[in-house]
């Protein structure tokens, strides 16, 4: 009798451990793709935040005007703008038009 009881805990514990380990491997491969998955969107983020602050500023863009572009650059009326549509063989001048969301 002590022999099965030792026999059945023995494989118990057989049991548990597998299945411990089975789930801690399913656990340790999400935290891998999670962590792929934070490390892209933290590269994309930081390539948007070094645009929004370093190009798309009027100040950083007016400070580039002044170092790089010297006189060639010259300010544009926006109501100057006009849009040339070429589609079915007619070809179209329209005014650039704002539109707001």
């Amino acid at each position: 009798m002590k022999k099965f009881a030792l026999a059945v805990v023995i494989f118990f514990l057989v049991l548990s451990t597998a299945i411990i380990k089975n789930t801690t491997k399913q656990i340790e491969d999400e935290i891998f793709t999670a962590r792929e998955n934070i490390r892209v969107l933290k590269s994309e983020f930081e390539n948007v935040f070094l645009e929004y602050n370093y190009l798309s500023s009027a100040e950083r863009l007016l400070e580039y005007q002044s170092q790089y572009f010297e006189n060639d650059l010259i300010q544009k009326n926006i109501n100057d703008i006009k849009i040339y549509n070429i589609s079915d063989d007619k070809n179209k001048i329209q005014s650039f038009k704002i539109i707001k969301e």
